[in-house]
């Protein structure tokens, strides 16, 4: 079984259209979407959730005010200013608290609870591609890494268990934790990037990255003809450090037309986008390493 994630250095670079197109390409794949704080692949896809589970990761402290006595020890104690008084209690505003735990340790009436925060939610799903694993975080939670840890883990169960040989997913853009927890185990990344000199910086970030967890990195150019200088630059880098460019796809409205129809764009049948991403498809497969 092969890992491959689709990433990009920043937002908006076309990385979740190429990923949608690659999944109905693939013939035998698992698909899953592993940006968790803004995930869009579902928007394409139209999944249809069979099972829902909570994600829950980290701990916020809670105040009983039936056993709150007042004295204010939490609110002298908390940094981070999370302590608010509440009548002749307290009560702990989620959004401050940094769940360190100091106020529920010196609580002299013992009245802090210390339950894990519910983060947000993670989805075993079908689609018309194949089956798919994606989850939603709560606006402003963080751990995304750890739940980009969990989706990679059940999409490999699932993998296993019913006999898939790929799992597809759909990173986060950037180089935080997501990204890091998505490239953990990937045999191969490809990099969506635009000819523009930040395109090109945010390439080298995020190509960086890949090789220090030693992902090998395949380069999708995405809308190549409007700047051909840029896309020279790019094309030079990626001589200079080994990395294959596996598609220059040049800017097209039928990409737009069919992301407004929640489609991806090789559903328009045989064009020449189609041909481009078939192509590139193909050469990524070929370029996939080996399993010992």
């Amino acid at each position: 079984m092969h890992e491959v994630v689709v990433i990009s250095g920043k937002g908006g670079a076309g990385k979740t259209s190429v990923t949608g197109a690659f999944a109905r390409l693939a013939e035998n794949a698992i698909l899953c979407d592993l940006d968790v704080d803004a995930p869009d692949l579902h928007l394409l896809l139209a999944p249809e959730v069979k099972r829902t589970e909570e994600f829950r990761s980290g701990n916020e402290a809670v105040i009983d005010p039936e056993r709150c006595t007042g004295c204010g020890r939490c609110e002298e104690l908390c940094r981070f200013e999370a302590v608010r008084p509440d009548g002749d209690v307290f009560r702990i505003d989620p959004l401050h608290c940094e769940g360190c735990k100091v106020c529920v340790a010196l609580c002299p009436a013992q009245a802090i609870d210390f339950p894990e925060r519910h983060c947000g939610h993670w989805h075993e799903s079908e689609t018309r591609f194949g089956p798919m694993v994606h989850a939603q975080l709560f606006p402003g939670e963080e751990n995304s890494g750890r739940l980009v840890t969990l989706l990679k883990k059940r999409a490999r169960e699932i993998a296993e268990e019913e006999g898939y040989d790929l799992v597809l997913s759909d990173g986060a853009p950037g180089i935080g934790c997501p990204v890091i927890s998505s490239l953990a185990g990937t045999d191969m990344a490809v990099i969506v990037t635009e000819p523009t000199p930040s395109g090109l910086h945010d390439l080298g970030r995020v190509a960086e990255l890949c090789d220090r967890f030693r992902t090998k990195v395949t380069v999708f150019i995405n809308k190549f003809d409007l700047n051909p200088d840029q896309t020279e630059a790019i094309e030079a880098y990626c001589r200079e450090r080994g990395y294959a460019v596996i598609c220059r796809f040049p800017h097209d409205n039928a990409v737009t037309e069919a992301m407004v129809e929640g489609r991806v764009v090789n559903e328009y049948g045989d064009n020449a986008a189609s041909r481009l991403l078939e192509t590139a498809w193909n050469d990524m497969l070929n370029l996939l390493p080996s399993k010992k």
